[in-house]
């Protein structure tokens, strides 16, 4: 009787934690996802190590959107500053022109230079297709370096972003 007990509560013991662990696949293997940031491409906002937690089901993304994205194998973490039907420009100025007009944004503080390797300019982006900019724009690989980010290389948007810098 008393083995019994035992049993049917190491059977519900094993039967919680297995579906604890398909509820966290779930929410963390299709809901979310949760990466380290490898580098400081993003930084001052987003430092190297710090943990992003994105989410993947909204597939709609717009400017200033922060988003985790894949290509060429390598993954990658950058800002939206233009989307399907916009023209995007960089300038021998070092300025990032979108539609015409001259985009100032008072929180990024470098200056936006033309990578003149694989992306001619101006860049007229197709439905379903993003200019992805870094942050911290001088030498971070983005859409300068490897042209439009597709809809389907997105992984998913950013939501929050837990530091671990300093700690």
């Amino acid at each position: 009787m008393k083995n019994l007990a035992y049993q049917e509560e190491i059977i519900s013991f094993f039967t919680r934690l297995i579906t604890l662990a398909v509820l966290l696949w779930i929410i963390f293997g299709m809901v979310f996802g949760l990466t380290p940031m490898e580098n400081d491409d993003m930084s001052p906002r987003i430092s190297a190590g710090d943990l992003m937690l994105y989410y993947r089901l909204d597939r709609e993304f717009i400017s200033d959107d922060i988003i985790v994205f894949e290509k060429d194998g390598q993954q990658y973490t950058g800002r939206i500053v233009a989307r399907g039907g916009d023209s995007v420009e960089v300038t021998d100025d070092a300025e990032l022109v979108v539609n015409g007009g001259i985009v100032m944004d008072s929180d990024i503080f470098y200056f936006t230079p033309k990578y003149d390797e694989n992306v001619t300019y101006p860049v007229q982006l197709a439905e379903n297709e993003y200019f992805v900019l870094c942050d911290y724009r001088e030498g971070a690989r983005d859409s300068r370096y490897f042209g439009p980010v597709s809809a389907d290389e997105i992984k998913g948007k950013v939501i929050t972003v837990i530091r671990r810098s300093n700690l």
